[in-house]
């Protein structure tokens, strides 16, 4: 095993384990009927800030998941 592919399954572990990280700090979504008759407090304004954690959280959960994929991908092909 070279080093590149030693370098390349530790960059992917790190991406598991962020990933992981990044879904498991996403709050609940409230969806269903259970969502409509409890009702919410979140306005349309609340929930669409560009600089939310939720959205940011969101925005890395797929960078991320993008990154992993990539990387396995080359080392199946390795």
């Amino acid at each position: 095993m070279g080093v590149f592919e030693t370098i390349l399954i530790v960059l992917e572990a790190l991406c598991s384990v962020a990933l992981i990280v990044v879904v498991l700090l996403q709050s609940g979504k409230e969806a269903g009927l259970s969502g409509v008759l409890s009702g919410s407090s979140d306005s349309y304004l609340s929930k669409n800030k560009k600089g939310s954690v939720d959205q940011i959280l969101a925005s890395s959960t797929k960078w991320i998941a993008v990154v992993w994929v990539v990387l396995t991908l080359i080392l199946s092909l390795l």
